[in-house]
C-alpha cells in the first residue's frame, strides 16, 4: 500500500479591531489582562495568559493558553510560541492568577517562567514580564527582580 497524502497544515492569525495599546509597564499590562480574566472565577480557579507585543510594545494579541483547577493550571511553552510566532510578536508578557489571593510565586511558577524565558531566547522573542493577579492585587515578576 501506498501513501502519498500529507497533511497539510493551515495556520491564522487575524488583527481584528487592530489594538495600538501602549504596554509601558507592569500596571498597563495588568490592565490589559484584568480585561481577558473571568472576574467571576478570580477567586476560584487558575487561568494563564499571554500577551503579545511588536517591536513598540504595542499589543497584537492575548491568548488564554489554560484553564484549569483550584491551585494549578498546565502551561504547554510550545503553545505560548507558537502564537508568539504565528502574529510575529517580538515580546512576550504572561499572566495568571493565584485563587488562593497569595501573591508570591511558587516553585512551579518560577521553574515554568525559566521555561518560557529560555524558549523565547531561543526563537529571539523577549520575555518582558510574568505577572500574579489576584482579584485585588498583583505581582510583576520583572519589578521583583525575578526576570
Amino acid at each position: 500500500m501506498k501513501y502519498n497524502i500529507v497533511n497539510e497544515i493551515k495556520l491564522s492569525y487575524s488583527r481584528k479591531g487592530n489594538s495600538e495599546k501602549l504596554v509601558g509597564s507592569s500596571r498597563d499590562a495588568v490592565d490589559v489582562f484584568r480585561q481577558h480574566f473571568d472576574h467571576d472565577e478570580m477567586d476560584y480557579r487558575e487561568s494563564f495568559f499571554a500577551l503579545y507585543l511588536n517591536q513598540a510594545h504595542k499589543v497584537l494579541g492575548i491568548r488564554k493558553i489554560s484553564e484549569s483547577g483550584i491551585s494549578s493550571t498546565v502551561v504547554d511553552v510550545r503553545i505560548i510560541m507558537q502564537a508568539a510566532l504565528l502574529c510575529n510578536a517580538s515580546a512576550v508578557i504572561l499572566a495568571h492568577n493565584h485563587p488562593s489571593g497569595n501573591l508570591n510565586p511558587s516553585a512551579e511558577d518560577l521553574k515554568i517562567t525559566q521555561s518560557i524565558k529560555s524558549a523565547s531566547e531561543l526563537l529571539n522573542i523577549k520575555l518582558l514580564d510574568h505577572c500574579i493577579l489576584t482579584s485585588t492585587d498583583h505581582l510583576s515578576f520583572a519589578d521583583e527582580g525575578h526576570l
